[in-house]
């Protein structure tokens, strides 16, 4: 779960750092066309790798091409969301061994600023609050692509992944040495406002 979904977020701040043609503007995250989402994955004893999503969350970024160490995003994830196509592991992934959702109902991300490379990826940083427990991270993203979509609109699309340690949120339950980080891989489309 550590890399839960924070690349739909670092996605979003890369949105111009490859196009000087961009200028700020407000993105709203697209998840009612569903052209966003947070997956994850975690080694299971070490022999596989166990895929999740969460299939709840919403969002926004801005983006200017002028200043991009001013960009800002924000993405908030209903924890109970989780489904890892599997009804029971979903169940105990919701309970106090995992997220708690009970207790922790929604995990949250905001940037606190960005980093671009020379080839045009960009390093997000920012505050992750997950299962009560906020800790600074960074996103490694880069940008899909942007455009006029078919409905008249503008999109700017984002694909982004980070690694946390499990342990460093509270979740200790011992699923073996190699899966105690999980990775986080976050991909979306942001529609300008």
């Amino acid at each position: 779960m550590k890399r839960l979904t924070l690349s739909i977020v670092a996605t979003a701040l890369t949105l111009g750092f490859s196009s000087p043609a961009a200028q700020a503007a407000d993105y709203v995250i697209d998840t009612k066309g569903a052209h966003a989402s947070i997956q994850f994955r975690v080694q299971h004893l070490g022999y596989s790798w166990l895929y999740g999503r969460f299939n709840t969350f919403a969002g926004a970024f801005s983006y200017d091409d002028t200043n991009p160490g001013a960009s800002k995003v924000n993405v908030t994830i209903d924890t109970a969301s989780v489904d890892s196509n599997h009804a029971e592991r979903d169940k105990h992934l919701r309970g106090t061994d995992f997220l708690d959702v009970d207790q922790y109902p929604k995990a949250k991300f905001v940037s606190t600023g960005v980093e671009v490379n020379a080839d045009g990826s960009a390093k997000i940083s920012g505050d992750f609050t997950f299962h009560g427990i906020t800790k600074s991270i960074t996103l490694d993203v880069k940008k899909m692509g942007e455009g006029q979509d078919p409905w008249g609109g503008y999109r700017a699309g984002f694909e982004g992944s980070t690694t946390i340690t499990m342990a460093d949120y509270g979740l200790t339950f011992n699923l073996g040495p190699a899966s105690t980080e999980a990775e986080i891989i976050l991909t979306l489309e942001g529609v300008r406002q």
